[in-house]
């Protein structure tokens, strides 16, 4: 029985969260309060690339690395 619980445990995907994780993490937060902020000011150009930025390149990698 321990058998099938090793194999059945080994089989299963693990996710990692490690310090880069958290690091990509705070980096998509940061990008995207900030973008929210400038958008509140009314930057039309700096806030739309900070919030791409957090939303589509920092945010994914995150969760990936």
């Amino acid at each position: 029985m321990a058998r099938s619980r090793r194999k059945r445990a080994a089989a299963e995907p693990t996710l990692k969260f490690t310090r880069v994780n958290l690091w990509y993490a705070l980096g998509a937060l940061a990008s995207v309060v900030l973008g929210f902020v400038l958008l509140a000011q009314g930057s039309i150009t700096l806030a739309p690339l900070l919030l791409v930025f957090g939303y589509v390149v920092l945010a994914p990698q995150a969760i990936i690395a």
